[in-house]
């Protein structure tokens, strides 16, 4: 059973000096998984987060002269800039990311990394969520800065905090862009894992537009697969591209069998998506994110068979979340539930064809689609009811601020759900 923990440490070791290397090895999946996969365990409540290290080419001897050079270069420049934080006056009753319900004891851990000179710092949500004193080192330094919260976002698991430090102390990565990266590119990964500041791993992009789950249950769209090492105290620290280049942050892990360390399937918020959020953040502390409304399954052969359908691909609609976009536009969710090999359905509701113009036939697609969007956009759905096809044009409302607000169905563009127990590789 594969379980995804928190990357957030509750206790500090001793400073760690000297680097860890990590050789380059492969990855798995989530965003496929969608809702088997969080039923599954792979992207539930309990997440970690890695770093990696980008090199020039792919390694399969990451202790060679010239690979071990180019980490060293990567390191030197860009360690600097990264931060080992600690949150105090957290909830003492244990995070949903902790997969044991562990007490906190008021204290978390993390990393993060600036972003400029004025001493913007990005880490991940879960790291700061709820603390009342947050404090950060910088790179090899061992001086402590006081620094303040933003704004947070829980649905990407991202927080902006602003460095007390020195602008002279101030060395901010760069941000790249995340979708130039290729599975098989190298990266690499600076932060702090189970408290061992200064600690930086080495690995591949081993899978790109995964989907993983966020704390308030929506999903986050165009995740990064890498197998560099990530453990619990990396969360919020960048992954690192061959230039240098911060291509994401390192937010969750999954984990076989007992442990709760890495086994080399780590997932990062793409960097595009962190610079969307944090201009948002810098704006006025807040980020608005689309939300079409429904719950929803793929449409597979099999329960097209058995609902004598005359379609095996599409997306089933389950609920409408009452007074949204998708409810607005007439959209029908289903009303009889149904088994089929196992897997409980509701049927009689619309199946949704193409968003867009475009065909559709798993919901990490149109959670894809509606990240993507912006609230007030425009949506153009091609839906089957009853045998005949209809458009509908739905404006896309804001996402509350959780997936269960109002008893609200996991928005088809936003969250994963628990979907029918399908065989994995079906999506939300």
């Amino acid at each position: 059973m594969r379980a995804v923990h928190d990357a957030a440490m509750n206790s500090r070791s001793s400073s760690l000096k000297t680097m860890i290397m990590a050789a380059f090895l492969g990855g798995l999946v989530v965003a496929v998984l969608g809702f088997g996969a969080v039923s599954a365990g792979l992207v539930g409540k309990n997440e970690t987060t890695t770093k990696t290290i980008a090199t020039a080419s792919p390694v399969s001897n990451a202790s060679s002269d010239g690979d071990q050079g180019l980490v060293n270069q990567i390191y030197e420049r860009d360690s600097a800039g990264v931060g080992f934080i600690t949150a105090s006056g957290v909830s003492e009753g244990g995070s949903q990311f902790d997969p044991y319900g562990q007490s906190q004891q008021g204290t978390a851990t993390g990393s993060g990394f600036l972003i400029d000179k004025e001493g913007h710092m990005v880490t991940n949500n879960h790291v700061v969520s709820g603390s009342d004193s947050i404090t950060v080192t910088l790179g090899d330094s061992d001086t402590t800065y006081d620094a303040e919260v933003i704004g947070t976002d829980e649905s990407s698991d991202l927080a902006l905090l602003k460095v007390d430090a020195p602008a002279d102390v101030m060395q901010p990565l760069s941000i790249g862009d995340s979708d130039k990266m290729k599975v098989g590119d190298p990266v690499v990964a600076i932060g702090n894992p189970f408290g061992l500041d200064r600690t930086v791993t080495t690995g591949i992009v081993s899978a790109l537009q995964r989907e993983i789950q966020s704390t308030n249950g929506f999903s986050i769209s165009n995740v990064i697969q890498t197998d560099a090492s990530i453990n619990p105290g990396n969360s919020g620290g960048p992954l690192i591209n061959a230039d240098g280049e911060v291509i994401g942050v390192n937010s969750q892990i999954a984990t076989g069998g007992s442990s709760n360390g890495s086994v080399g399937i780590g997932f990062a918020i793409p960097a595009n998506t962190v610079t969307s959020v944090v201009d948002q953040l810098k704006e006025d502390g807040t980020v608005e994110h689309a939300f079409l409304g429904i719950s929803g399954a793929p449409l597979s052969p099999q329960i097209s068979d058995a609902l004598n359908l005359d379609m095996d691909a599409g997306i089933l609609v389950q609920e409408v979340t009452s007074g949204s976009g998708a409810d607005k536009a007439g959209l029908k969710g289903g009303n009889e539930a149904v088994t089929v090999e196992g897997a409980k359905v509701l049927t009689g509701g619309d199946i949704i064809t193409s968003v867009n113009g475009d065909e559709v036939t798993s919901m990490d697609e149109v959670v894809a689609l509606i990240n993507a969007a912006k609230v007030g956009d425009k949506v153009d759905l091609t839906v089957d009811r009853d045998g005949n096809s209809q458009d509908l044009t739905v404006t896309l409302g804001a996402r509350p601020a959780d997936s269960s607000s109002d008893s609200s169905p996991p928005d088809s563009g936003s969250r994963q759900q628990p979907e029918p127990q399908l065989p994995p590789g079906f999506g939300q």
